[in-house]
């Protein structure tokens, strides 16, 4: 099956344990993928894994005027884009509400709502001045509701998902879908050692929350807006 023959996704994250199973399985299915994200090399090392033309944006996503160039640079080379897969983002536990910072809160809501701003941002103009295209998030099932210690992480995730949800309501009507993945516990090897006796059959794989996400950017969902789609596994 190659749902995304001739199209083109742009990948956030690309280099992190989620963006490599998702450009593995958008590379499968035919999709010509610009990957994104800081580590060059990584970028470089991934896309001559991939089968498939594709290429690669080393940049800062928080930096907006870096993120605008390189998209316009690369639809001009590449071709417009279809799909936005945002999927830059962090994770941090441990600090209490009343002890949390500034600089605990602003991390979360860069790593997780500004990255994915900056790439709406710069993608959104094109698909509206072409009337399509498909954007999936990525918030968090521990953000449906408050958690001890994970305050900026669920309030930064929160706003992931109700950004989406009015991004969608705005979009809808110029046939751009904007949907959201909401993981628990992914199979990782950073959560492997960072829980070794966890029972990890309860737990998402990579591969399973990537297919969930190339059916929000395929012509499948085209009837799905605004959708927060929990992905829990087992758990």
């Amino acid at each position: 099956m190659n749902r995304f023959s001739g199209r083109t996704a742009f990948l956030t994250g690309a280099t992190g344990h989620l963006g490599r199973a998702s450009a593995q399985y958008f590379a499968n299915e035919g999709a010509q993928l610009v990957l994104a994200g800081r580590d060059e090399a990584g970028l470089v090392a991934l896309s001559k894994e991939l089968p498939g033309n594709h290429r690669i944006c080393a940049l800062n996503l928080l930096d907006r005027a870096a993120v605008s160039a390189a998209v316009h640079q690369t639809e001009a080379e590449f071709g417009p884009i279809d799909c936005l897969i945002a999927l830059a983002g962090g994770f941090d536990m441990g600090t209490s509400v009343h002890e949390a910072g500034p600089d605990d809160w602003q991390k979360m809501q860069a790593l997780n709502l500004e990255t994915l701003l900056s790439a709406m941002a710069a993608i959104v103009p094109g698909m509206k001045q072409r009337e399509s295209g498909k954007i999936v998030t990525v918030g968090a099932y521990a953000a449906l509701k408050g958690g001890a210690n994970m305050g900026p992480y669920v309030a930064a995730k929160s706003a992931v998902m109700r950004a989406t949800e009015s991004a969608a309501a705005e979009l809808k009507a110029h046939n751009i879908n904007v949907n959201a993945v909401l993981p628990s516990v992914l199979d990782t090897p950073d959560n492997r050692q960072a829980m070794p006796k966890a029972d990890r059959s309860k737990w998402v794989p990579l591969d399973k929350l990537a297919a969930v996400i190339a059916f929000l950017a395929s012509s499948d969902s085209d009837a799905i807006h605004g959708a927060l789609i929990p992905v829990t596994g087992k758990s």
